[in-house]
C-alpha cells in the first residue's frame, strides 16, 4: 500500500503546519463504533481480530460459527487503484437488467416485501473469501489459525454479499470484503462459481468480481439513487451472519451521510502509524437491519431495484443497532463501469495538498484564522493554480460548504465529479477572496508540487495524528 508520508514529503509538506491532534479525537467515536459489514460474527464479540476456521460447506450454522467477526476497520487509501487478475475486462459489457418493472402489492394476494423479495433475491449473492493458512501468523490476525506448511491450504477467512450486474457474472460488492484474499467462490442462487476479482477502488470501498464460466445469471435492475427520499420504504438483502438469500425491511433514515474511516484505529478507537483511508461520501442511512455478512449486498426500493450498496453499520457491539449505510448506486456504478473497462477508478481532485487548521497551530503560526484546510503546496496545472489560489491560503468554505477541517475539504470534493466548477473562499493574509476551481481528476499522477510553505520544518509530521495524510488526496 501506498505510504502516505512519503506522499506528502514529496508534495511539499516538510514546512506544513502541524498536524492537530484533534483530528483523531475528534473522530475517535465514529472509529470506535463504525464496523464493516462484510464478515460474518463469532458468538464472542471479544475476538474481534479473530480469523476464521474452515468450513466445509454453507450450511447456515456452520457459517455462522464457521466465520470472522467484523471489526472496527477503517481502510483504504487516497489513491484509487486497479487490482487486475485473471478476469478479463470488456468495455461492451451490459450492466444491470435491461428490464424495467413497478410492484403493486395490491395486484396479488403477495405483500410488498413478498413481491420485492421475489424480484430482488435472485441478484444478490455469498461471497466467500479464502486466504493460503500457510501465510498467517498463529498471533494478530492469525490468532485461533493454524498454521500450515503446506503452501496451498487455502482456508474460508470471512464471507460477505454482493449485486449481479450482468448475465456473465459481473458482482459488485465492497472493497473490504475481497480484501487480502488468495481465491473466491460465489453462491448465486445455489451454484457455487470460482471468481476472481477485476479491480477495486479502496478508496471508495468498491470492488468487481467475476464469476468464472457464468451466464444466464439475473442482473439486478437499478434505480437512481440521487432521487432518494427520507422515509420511503427499503429492503436490504444478504449474508448476515452467512445466512445466504436473507431480507430485511426499514426505511431511508437520511442521505448524505458523510464519513471518513481510518485503519489506523483499533475495536476501541486507538490509533496507530501508517494511517490509510477510505472516504465515503453522500452515503445513504437506512434503519433495514445490515450485520456481519451484509456488505456488498443490495438496498432495493419497494419495486426491488437497487440503490446502494450495503457497506458499514454503527454499533458498540458489532451487530446491527438500527443505523446501517448503504453507498448510493450511481456512486458505485460509475466507479464499476470504469474497472470493468480496464481504467483505473479517477476522482475529483482540487490541486493541492492540505493541513487543517485549528486553534493550537493558528496560533502557533500566527494564522488569521482557527479553522479550515491550510493549503501547504499547489500542484502544476491544476484547477487550483489555474484559478489563482496560492500556499498559504486557507480555505473556509467550498461550494457553499464551511470547511473547518482538512477531512471536510476532502469529502466534499469526493462528492463532486471531474470537470465540475466549484466556488472556493479562502482567507488570504487575513483577506477574504473568492475563486471558481474547475476540478481536475486524481487519474493523471504526473502533476508536481509548484511550490511549498515557509513554516518550520519541525512540523513534517505533525503531531502524528490521522489528518497527516490529506494531503496525497489532492496532490496526485
Amino acid at each position: 500500500m501506498t505510504d502516505y508520508n512519503d506522499n506528502y514529503n514529496n508534495a511539499g509538506w516538510d514546512n506544513a503546519p502541524e498536524q492537530p491532534q484533534s483530528y483523531t479525537d475528534q473522530q475517535t467515536q465514529n472509529y470506535s463504533s463504525t464496523y464493516y459489514s462484510s464478515t460474518a460474527s463469532v458468538q464472542n464479540p471479544t475476538q474481534a481480530m479473530q480469523k476464521a476456521k474452515p468450513k466445509s460447506d454453507h450450511v447456515f450454522l456452520k457459517a455462522f460459527l464457521g466465520a470472522l467477526i467484523a471489526c472496527v476497520i477503517a481502510l483504504g487509501g487516497y489513491t484509487a487503484f486497479t487490482n487486475l487478475t485473471k478476469a478479463s475486462s470488456s468495455s461492451s459489457v451490459s450492466l444491470g437488467s435491461s428490464a424495467t418493472s413497478t410492484i403493486t402489492a395490491s395486484d396479488t394476494d403477495e405483500t410488498l416485501a413478498e413481491q420485492v423479495a421475489d424480484k430482488a433475491l435472485p441478484s444478490v449473492v455469498c461471497i466467500y473469501v479464502y486466504t493460503d493458512t500457510s501465510s498467517l501468523s498463529t498471533y494478530g490476525y492469525g490468532y485461533g489459525v493454524s498454521s500450515s506448511s503446506d503452501s496451498s491450504t487455502l482456508t474460508q477467512s470471512s464471507l460477505g454479499s454482493g449485486i449481479v450486474l450482468s448475465e456473465d457474472g459481473y458482482i459488485l460488492t465492497n472493497y473490504h470484503v475481497i480484501e487480502d484474499s488468495d481465491a473466491l467462490k460465489v453462491n448465486v442462487g445455489g451454484t457455487e462459481y470460482d471468481a476472481d476479482v477485476v479491480g477495486s477502488d479502496a478508496s471508495s470501498d468498491i470492488a468487481v468480481i467475476k464469476a468464472r464460466n457464468a451466464s444466464g445469471l439475473t442482473p439486478a435492475e437499478l434505480a437512481d439513487s440521487d432521487n432518494l427520499k427520507v422515509g420511503q420504504w427499503v429492503m436490504s438483502i444478504g449474508a448476515p451472519f452467512g445466512l445466504e438469500q436473507s431480507v430485511a425491511t426499514g426505511v431511508v433514515s437520511a442521505t448524505s451521510r458523510s464519513q471518513i474511516l481510518s485503519d489506523s484505529s483499533s475495536t476501541y478507537g486507538y490509533s496507530s502509524g501508517n494511517t490509510e483511508y477510505t472516504i465515503y461520501p453522500n452515503m445513504i442511512q437506512t434503519d433495514a437491519a445490515i450485520n456481519p455478512g451484509n456488505s456488498g449486498g443490495a438496498l432495493v426500493d419497494a419495486n426491488g431495484k437497487v440503490i446502494g450498496v450495503n457497506t458499514l453499520i454503527t454499533s458498540y457491539s458489532g451487530n446491527y443497532s438500527g443505523v446501517g449505510f448503504a453507498i448510493p448506486i450511481n456512486f458505485a456504478m460509475n466507479l464499476a463501469e470504469q474497472i470493468i473497462e480496464g481504467k483505473t477508478p479517477t476522482h475529483a481532485q482540487l490541486g493541492v495538498s492540505i493541513s487543517t487548521v485549528n486553534a493550537s497551530n493558528a496560533s502557533r503560526y500566527g494564522l488569521s484564522v482557527t479553522s479550515g484546510a491550510y493549503v501547504a503546496s499547489v500542484y502544476t496545472d491544476s484547477g487550483a493554480e489555474a484559478a489563482g489560489i496560492e500556499v498559504g491560503d486557507i480555505i473556509t468554505s467550498i461550494a457553499g460548504k464551511t470547511v473547518s477541517s482538512g477531512s471536510d475539504l476532502m469529502l466534499y470534493i469526493r462528492e463532486h465529479n471531474p470537470g465540475d466548477t466549484v466556488k472556493v473562499v479562502v482567507n488570504r493574509n487575513g483577506e477574504t477572496k473568492e475563486f471558481d476551481v474547475v476540478l481536475g481528476d486524481d487519474g493523471d499522477s504526473s502533476s508536481s508540487s509548484s511550490s511549498s510553505s515557509s513554516s518550520s520544518s519541525s512540523s513534517q509530521s505533525g503531531s502524528g495524528s490521522g489528518s497527516s495524510g490529506l494531503g496525497g488526496l489532492f496532490g496526485r
